[in-house]
């Protein structure tokens, strides 16, 4: 579970069933869902930054708040999904929509006949999903698949969140990247710099911190080389800097010996990543981002 914010407040923890989804901007994640809390008849109002959907089963945690038009709403600052407990809240989650291959016929059907079993079934068993009415062996394979994949969404952004992703910003790199998010991350952060809108190398730089990553890694140097030279840049509006200018400042923002700087910083002249031009800057050899 990842906290947002609220640090030093004091927070509350309840557990419930999304009824609904009454907004959603798909952009940040930013939601606001009727919100069941577990042994409550009544709903209440979850607003945050939370990827919800109708029947899922969430503990959420946050602060009660009023607003000034809409009344009591329950502010959202982490949330972990949780499996149905109950045989309405697993009918709910099946034939949300949620799972490709599963309306809300079918969802009544599987449960009904396979009671609190039913997600082990469709995870373990798929096989015998030919049990319910109305599924054949095709369908049977379409439902667990689906259901694995849905499964493995929420795993993924669970694991990012984890790892100080923000969930608007977990959201795009499981778009971006699919079922290869974690692993694509894992692999390189640095990479979300250049590919995920939003996310820069201080970003990336704190995730891969977070993951473990040395300080040393190539991967690291090369990006760290290349925001400076786009810093630099930005502030002066030259895209060129000299060499050994560039290679000293990557030593002393990232903490790393210059000679490991300017060994990946020739790698990255050698691939193309940046262009060196030997009549640039008082003849010195400089280097810039290829347009």
């Amino acid at each position: 579970m990842v906290g947002l914010e609220g640090v030093g407040k004091k927070m509350t923890t309840i557990e419930g069933t999304v009824e609904r989804i009454t907004f959603r901007n798909e952009e940040n994640q930013y939601t606001v869902a009727r919100f069941k809390p577990a042994g409550e008849g009544r709903e209440i109002t979850a607003v945050g930054i939370f990827p919800a959907n109708p029947g899922e089963t969430l503990r959420l945690q946050g602060e009660w708040t009023t607003h000034p038009e809409y009344g009591s709403q329950f502010r959202v600052v982490s949330h972990e999904s949780v499996s149905p407990a109950t045989l309405g809240g697993m009918e709910k989650y099946l034939g949300s929509g949620l799972i490709r291959g599963i309306g809300p016929a079918t969802a009544k059907r599987l449960v009904a006949h396979f009671g609190l079993s039913t997600f082990k079934v469709i995870s373990g068993e798929p096989q015998r999903l030919t049990e319910v009415e109305g599924i054949g062996p095709v369908k049977a394979k379409q439902i667990s698949a689906a259901f694995a994949e849905q499964k493995g969404v929420q795993e993924m952004m669970a694991f990012l969140q984890g790892h100080g992703i923000s969930p608007a910003y977990a959201a795009k790199i499981v778009r971006t990247y699919g079922s290869q998010a974690v692993e694509k991350v894992k692999a390189n952060p640095y990479a979300l710099a250049e590919e995920i809108n939003g996310i820069g190398f201080k970003t990336a730089d704190r995730i891969a911190q977070s993951l473990g990553v040395a300080p040393d890694d190539r991967y690291r140097i090369a990006a760290g080389l290349q925001y400076l030279l786009q810093q630099a840049g930005e502030a002066a509006g030259d895209v060129f800097l000299p060499e050994e200018i560039l290679a000293g400042q990557a030593a002393e923002v990232l903490g790393v010996g210059e000679d490991s700087a300017r060994e990946v910083l020739g790698d990255l002249i050698a691939r193309g990543r940046l262009v060196a031009d030997k009549l640039a800057a008082s003849c010195l050899s400089s280097l810039a981002v290829p347009c």
